[in-house]
């Protein structure tokens, strides 16, 4: 069977909660459609900027029953399904697979912090168990383990594998796995302090996994565009430098802090912070909505950002 193809903006979808503190399902709707209006091609729920390590088992299950309902035929719905280990791993696939999801991204097991070998075994034990899509997730400041490209592109033979989403800061690491020309797609983290996205895309890159595309999917669908031709990197260019604020802005506090709070703040579904994580407040927040409001994104989605955030 063929494998699944991507490409595009790859949204890390935040995960919108209620006044109580309960999963906003009313909100995930809202906030799937605004993505398939906006030409994001594929949702992540439940990766690190769904506050996954925060989810309760039973939260998980239910969030993937009740998303996976909500699907759009032009946006593909995948899940981050990483449990503690490889068995409680390959459960929740299988629960994923079984419950309509499109596919599901892995990363290492964190805490744990093993070798790169136990991990690549890992990645290939869960493949292995399910023939849902799998895409992994090489983010070495989240859970330690740093894939070599020798490791990725071995994994990558997997005919279940067909996402790369690099969180190095390496450069080298996008070239080698994409000099090699796997049949996977091979994009890369918007963080600005990373540097991976020019490089990835000059490259021959496939797109974005992104978490700014909550504020600017259309943005970020522009500038994850695959370069066919000099008009696509010019537009790349256009797009990067004129939003590079807003990156900055994204990534100004540990994943999801700063997004999920401008987004709350421009009038977005998204709902508080799960503690121990706490909003952005003051200047800190009002320089988000101050970006928001200069890139002209408040006029161009309707936002309506709070006086408070504003006023800050």
């Amino acid at each position: 069977m063929a494998k699944m193809k991507l490409q595009g903006s790859f949204v890390a979808l935040i995960t919108p909660f209620n006044a109580d503190g309960a999963v906003d399902f009313g909100a995930f709707r809202t906030l799937l459609d605004f993505h398939a209006r906006h030409a994001t091609a594929a949702v992540l729920i439940m990766g690190s900027t769904g506050e996954t390590s925060l989810l309760s088992p039973e939260e998980k299950k239910r969030i993937i029953v009740e998303t996976a309902k909500m699907k759009r035929a032009s946006m593909r719905l995948f899940f981050g399904c990483t449990g503690n280990n490889t068995e409680s791993t390959i459960d929740s696939v299988r629960f994923a697979r079984d419950n309509g999801a499109d596919g599901a991204i892995l990363a290492a097991p964190a805490y744990i912090c093993a070798s790169e070998a136990d991990i690549e075994r890992f990645f290939l034990d869960v493949a292995d168990a399910s023939d849902l899509p799998l895409g992994i997730y090489n983010n070495p400041p989240r859970v330690k383990t740093d894939l070599h490209w020798d490791n990725l592109l071995r994994l990558f033979r997997h005919e279940n594998y067909v996402v790369h989403k690099e969180s190095t800061a390496r450069v080298a690491q996008v070239a080698q796995v994409l000099a090699a020309k796997p049949d996977v797609a091979v994009m890369c983290c918007d963080s600005p302090n990373l540097g991976l996205v020019v490089p990835t895309m000059s490259l021959g890159g496939h797109g974005t996994a992104n978490m700014t595309g909550n504020v600017a999917p259309a943005e970020m669908a522009a500038l994850s565009r695959p370069w066919s031709s000099y008009p696509d990197a010019e537009t790349f260019r256009r797009t990067y430098l004129k939003i590079l604020p807003l990156l900055h802005f994204t990534y100004s506090a540990i994943n999801p802090v700063a997004v999920k709070s401008l987004m709350k703040a421009v009038g977005l579904p998204a709902g508080d912070l799960r503690r121990p994580l706490t909003g952005l407040e003051g200047e800190a927040l009002a320089k988000g909505v101050r970006i928001v409001q200069e890139l002209g994104l408040s006029a161009a989605y309707g936002y309506k950002p709070k006086p408070a955030a504003i006023a800050a």
